[in-house]
Formats: C-alpha cells, structure tokens, sequence
C-alpha cells in the first residue's frame, strides 16, 4: 500500500506542476498557441476515452462484470460533471475587461479548476488502487489533458484582471486541490475496498464526459479540412498511447 502512495502523490504533484506551463507561453504569438492548443485538445480527446475504455472500464468489467451497478455509476460520473459545469456557467460573467478589477468569472473559473482537480486527483488516486499500469495511463491521460486546460485556465484569469504572477500561482494553488481529491481516493479505498467497484467507473464516466462534452466540441469549430485531418491523427495518437500502454503491461 505503501508504493501506491508514493506513486499516487508523486503522479499528482507531476500533474500540479503542469499548472505552471503559463510561464512557457507568454512570450507566443496568439496565433501559434491556438494551432498548437488545437492538436494538444485533439490528442487530448482520444487518450481520455482510450483510458476509459482501454484502462478503466475492462478492469471494472473484469472484477464485477458489467451490470446495472457499473452503468449507473458511469452515469453519476457524467452527471456529476454535467451539473459541476452548469452550476460555472450559470455564474458566468460576460463583462468587459478592466484590468484594475478583477471580474466574478476569473473567481468562477478559480472555483470550478479547483473542484476539476479534486475530481482529477480522485481519479488519479483510484487508478492507482486498480494497479499501477492503470494508474499511470490515467495520470498521462490527465496530464495531457491539464496541458491545454491549464494553458487555458492562465488566459481566462489575465483576461479577468489578475496579474501574470497572481494567475500563475493561484493556477498552481488550484492545481494542488488534486492532492486533497487522491489522498481521499486513497483513504477510503483502504477503508472500503468495494467503493472502488463505484468509483472506477465513475472515473471512466468524468472522462467520457469531459472528452465528449468539452473538448470535441472545441475540434468542430475547426472546419479547414487539412487541420480536421491533422486533429484526426492527434485524436487517433491519443488513443493509441493508451492501447500502447496496455500491450506494455
């Protein structure tokens, strides 16, 4: 149980860290960092539902066969999420930007980015109590999909009055909520070995919603067809790590 908790907290520290990849954009052109962000989402996407299906949900299956319990418990993954993320935009504020003041949404987007990484560190944390092939495919499939979040998440806070500096390092307080959401995935699956029977496909269902909801929806407002086809590849890249990692094992 010991190397679980060590790999666990090691694996979500790396994840918190990638908050700070704000520092290695500053000095890009808009431009370039939206092509790049693109392909980033894309691959993003497929290693998301590669974990899901690839990793998470036949280690589930496999234990507990696929019942109404595992249908109902991916479905409270997506709803939860489903409501996480309503509850943001219906405190979102569209305002114009005053730099002097910093806006109700960039607080929002502070909220929410703490209960994502929670649910993130939670999912992390679980992973690991399946074994530690599945909790480093979840970690990767978390970091790839932190990389452009993060990236993300540094805009909407300068664009809603704080400073680079005080994005910077509320992006990485928000980040380290992580480690509260693993060490409770980790207590309670030591406490109550069969909550992981729920909480796998849970996971698996957060990861399908956040892949099917947010990030192929920001691939469709793409309509030139040589960069569809370059986000196809990436999508594919993504899924293929996963399948890649499970041969590995």
């Amino acid at each position: 149980m010991f190397s679980i908790w060590v790999y666990s907290i090691s694996s979500v520290l790396l994840v918190g860290f990638i908050s700070l990849i704000g520092l290695f954009t500053l000095s890009m052109k808009t431009k370039h960092l939206k092509n790049i962000l693109l392909y980033l989402v894309s691959f993003s996407a497929g290693a998301m539902f590669g974990d899901a299906f690839i990793h998470l949900l036949p280690e589930v299956v496999e234990e507990n066969g696929f019942g109404l319990f595992t249908s109902a418990s991916i479905l409270a993954g997506i709803v939860i999420f489903f409501v996480m993320e309503k509850v943001i935009h219906w405190r979102h504020c569209h305002h114009t930007t005053d730099h002097n003041h910093v806006h109700p949404f960039a607080v929002m987007n502070l909220v929410g980015d703490g209960v994502h990484n929670f649910l993130d560190g939670l999912i992390i944390g679980v992973s690991y109590l399946v074994s530690l092939p599945v909790g480093i495919a979840t970690t990767i499939a978390v970091i790839l999909h932190e990389i452009p979040q993060e990236i993300g998440d540094f805009s909407v806070l300068i664009h809603g009055g704080f400073t680079r500096a005080k994005a910077l390092f509320l992006n990485f307080v928000t980040a380290m909520i992580a480690l509260i959401g693993t060490i409770f995935a980790l207590l309670i699956g030591q406490q109550f070995g069969g909550i992981t029977s729920f909480l796998i496909p849970f996971a698996a269902g957060g990861f399908i919603y956040i892949a099917g909801s947010d990030l192929i929806p920001e691939l469709h407002k793409e309509t030139k067809t040589w960069k569809s086809f370059w986000q196809l590849i990436a999508f594919v890249a993504g899924i293929m790590i996963m399948l890649l990692l499970l041969l590995l094992e």
